[in-house]
């Protein structure tokens, strides 16, 4: 799969530059990466249309990357399986016991790591 056929998904995307989610937002489009932002208040981001709900995000999703705590995850859990992403990234701050038992029960790979690092160090 060639980086334009890779589809990434990121929750809790942000307009904000500063923002580590902009950021990996910024530095996938950088690589040639499908992006598509998820945020429930926001329009574009970055030249690009918003999904506000997880329901208007295109499928299939090959990465889906976090950057929204726990408390806002747990609740979207049965519609995050559903989406059925090919791996789900935890970055720092992300990290849910509950959501990851979820993904396991349901066969998705996880891991927690810095998407920006992983892309810095070409191992995304």
């Amino acid at each position: 799969m060639t980086t334009r056929e890779h589809h990434v998904a990121i929750l809790g995307a942000s307009p904000k530059p500063e923002r580590y989610a902009n950021r990996a937002i910024r530095l996938l489009l950088e690589h040639g990466y499908r992006v598509t932002p998820i945020h429930p208040r926001f329009r574009e981001i970055e030249g690009m249309t918003v999904a506000n709900t997880l329901d208007q995000v295109p499928r299939p999703v090959d990465t889906l990357t976090l950057y929204v705590g726990p408390e806002r995850l747990e609740p979207q859990i049965p519609v995050l399986i559903a989406l059925a992403p090919g791996r789900v990234i935890f970055n720092p701050g992300t990290e849910s016991h509950t959501f990851q038992q979820a993904l396991d029960d349901a066969g998705i790979p996880w891991f927690e790591a810095c998407t920006l690092v992983l892309l810095k160090t070409r191992q995304f």
